[in-house]
């Protein structure tokens, strides 16, 4: 039997506990959940009339939605600037949580129903750098396009080698990137390879210093084009010359492989990076692609993901799509 103060005791714990969830959903409780839907929409969509059509509802349902949100939450949430809205710090802020909640909560409702990429409208969230969305995703999607016509890729600017504290937070699906091989992964992520490539040099084809070869002492007397995505001192390539007590001569460092490539094929400079990638951009501008002078260590793509829904169809689906892209699509080293 519960003496009279153990059960004194209890019914504070329990009213103390009342108090603390009343206190966490006080802010949802002001809030119709529904607007959340319409909230999501605007912020990918931008627009009054676009959001209204998704949604199935009149642009004038959607007005008065917005209206309420911006009533509830204290904020404009969106202003114009032309024919398009820009969400506020605000809307902005509340961006980073609203898409990962909704997609638990569609994946937990969903829970016991089969993945169909024929029909489904799934959104996958990826995080990368430039030259991988570059390099990557047009195989991507060419295929996807056939297999999944519905399906949504969004691909978020990753700014760290491996962005697994958006990974853990639920904020993207996947992240593709990669990480010293001695790196432990953090508990509960899981890695696959998906694809690797060696390092080659490419330069413009007039290229005054360079007739037909390029020699470690041409390499090492030229100036050259870095590409650093994330905030780093030393580049992988300069990593690899420090350790031959060797230094090269850098011009410009860009976090965008793109603009780096047209910066070479109008200048003396060289640059290094991945082979799949410079056959591409040879494509594009007039460059010459060289075998780098100096062994490097391949570069390797990997694929992370949370371990917790490595299981599910959704994304099982999606890592069997990309281990088949990365076989069959890429074309081959030469």
């Amino acid at each position: 039997m519960v003496s009279h103060a153990k059960f004194i005791t209890k019914m504070h714990e329990v009213h103390f506990f009342q108090k603390v969830m009343n206190s966490m959903h006080s802010n949802l409780r002001r809030l119709d959940l529904n607007l959340l839907l319409v909230l999501d929409a605007l912020l990918r969509l931008r627009s009054v009339t676009a959001a209204a059509n998704e949604l199935a509802i009149s642009a004038s349902a959607c007005s008065h939605a917005l209206a309420r949100l911006r009533q509830t939450l204290g904020d404009e949430l969106f202003v114009r600037q032309g024919n398009r809205m820009q969400p506020t710090q605000r809307a902005e802020q509340i961006a980073e949580s609203l898409q990962a909640a909704l997609q638990l909560l569609t994946d937990s409702i969903s829970q016991g129903q089969r993945f169909d990429p024929s029909s489904s409208e799934r959104i996958f969230t990826l995080a990368a750098t430039d030259y991988t969305a570059f390099a990557i995703l047009p195989s991507v999607m060419a295929r996807l396009q056939f297999s999944a016509p519905k399906l949504q890729i969004q691909v978020l600017y990753s700014s760290q080698p491996m962005a697994l504290l958006e990974l853990a937070a639920g904020r993207i699906d996947f992240v593709l990137g990669f990480a010293d091989a001695n790196e432990a992964l953090r508990e509960g992520v899981q890695a696959f390879d998906w694809f690797s490539d060696d390092y080659v040099v490419i330069a413009r084809q007039q290229h005054q210093q360079l007739q037909g070869e390029l020699s470690f002492a041409s390499y090492l007397a030229a100036r050259h084009v870095v590409v650093t995505p994330w905030p780093q001192t030393r580049a992988v390539i300069d990593q690899v010359l420090d350790a031959l007590a060797v230094q090269r001569h850098v011009a410009v460092q860009l976090p965008s492989v793109l603009a780096a490539a047209f910066i070479v094929a109008q200048s003396e400079l060289l640059m290094t990076i991945p082979r799949r990638a410079a056959q591409t951009l040879s494509q594009a501008a007039d460059l010459c692609v060289y075998p780098a002078p100096f062994a490097i260590p391949a570069y390797t793509l990997k694929v992370y993901g949370l371990s917790k829904y490595a299981s599910t169809d959704a994304h099982l689906w999606l890592r069997q799509e990309l281990q088949s892209i990365q076989a069959e699509a890429l074309p081959p080293a030469t």
